[in-house]
């Protein structure tokens, strides 16, 4: 209901913007967490531009520290658990984004059940039911889990299911009249704020920027920012979501899909666009000396889609099309001059 306070976690994130975004919008009052203060003006500045920051306020709250967590959360009716590390790249040390995702899900469920929070929503990944899959392709959904003590599988993936993990343990053990659930999005594109986006948005940045030599074989459920918050918002508000995992994701497609779209949509904007095949030793050879390759060359001629039939059949959510996410994603990267 407008007017309720909500708690977004990462409000200078991607995901975690566009969250605190279409809950302003929607009338809420919003708080949001960032490691350092010194960023209010920041992330007030990127939010204010697409919306009236009136109703925002900010809390300094870091996922790897006790501290600022029960004040951020007082008084809260909801919780969206969005602020999670991420890296293209495969750490040296795989714990150096699991410990920090796991215990910061932990602080953030922890201080929601002890606030009496009435639900908590927590952004996972759709590497939490499909990480661990070695060599299957297919359609995945809800009911999979990754097996995230595999050392074989990525750091970020393994980081995504034990976060999500322990804040599922954590409301089955204590969380008393405090509800959980959870959304799990695919390669998440949309409308960038700054110059400092999400690691997700490489795949049309490097293609505008004519980053790579050709367009490897690689494919991804998309899903557009804006409809990932909505269905944030759609989870929290609906007696239906209590206790459910939710997929986000729009349309399967290649990149060499996107790169047509882009040269189709966007002119001469677009003219660095490869629409040439790059062949797959090609990649892998580029893997060895770009660790961002690196980590996405295991999945060249795959096809892996997941499902997001339950968010669409239980809570009414629909992703726009996957070729007007593409469009405004290059558009706002050009216009934020990051191409």
């Amino acid at each position: 209901m407008a007017g309720e306070t909500v708690l977004v976690t990462g409000g200078s994130g991607f995901i975690g913007s566009w969250c605190v975004i279409e809950l302003l919008r929607r009338g809420y009052q919003v708080r949001t967490t960032v490691r350092d203060l010194g960023r209010e003006g920041e992330v007030r500045a990127m939010i204010g531009s697409v919306a009236d920051t009136a109703n925002l306020s900010v809390y300094a709250a870091n996922l790897t520290a006790d501290t600022g967590w029960d004040e951020a959360v007082a008084g809260c009716e909801f919780v969206l658990h969005v602020a999670s590390p991420v890296a293209a790249a495969e750490p040296k040390d795989p714990d150096d984004l699991i410990v920090p995702a796991r215990e910061g899900a932990v602080r953030v469920v922890s201080a929601a059940v002890r606030a009496g929070v009435r639900r908590v929503v927590m952004t996972s990944s759709v590497a939490s039911i499909g990480g661990g899959f070695d060599g299957a392709d297919g359609v995945f959904d809800e009911t999979t889990w990754t097996d995230g003590d595999d050392p074989k599988v990525s750091a970020y993936a393994r980081s995504k299911t034990l976060a999500e993990r322990a804040a599922w343990d954590i409301v089955e053990k204590t969380g008393g009249t405090t509800q959980l659930a959870t959304v799990l999005p695919a390669l998440v594109i949309g409308p960038v704020l700054g110059k400092d986006y999400s690691d997700s948005i490489q795949v049309i940045d490097r293609l505008l920027g004519g980053k790579v030599p050709g367009v490897p074989r690689l494919g991804f459920d998309l899903v557009d920012v804006r409809d990932v918050a909505d269905l944030h918002i759609r989870a929290m508000t609906s007696n239906a979501a209590a206790g459910q995992r939710f997929v986000a994701a729009g349309e399967w497609a290649w990149m060499i899909d996107i790169a047509h779209i882009l040269k189709a949509k966007l002119g001469g904007e677009a003219a660095k666009v490869p629409t040439r095949r790059a062949p797959d030793f090609l990649i892998r050879l580029m893997g060895l000396f770009d660790k961002d390759i690196a980590g996405v060359a295991g999945g060249l001629g795959r096809r892996r889609e997941f499902s997001s039939k339950k968010a669409q059949d239980l809570l009414g959510w629909r992703p726009r099309p996957s070729e007007d996410s593409i469009v405004d994603t290059a558009r706002s990267l050009i216009a934020a001059g990051a191409v």
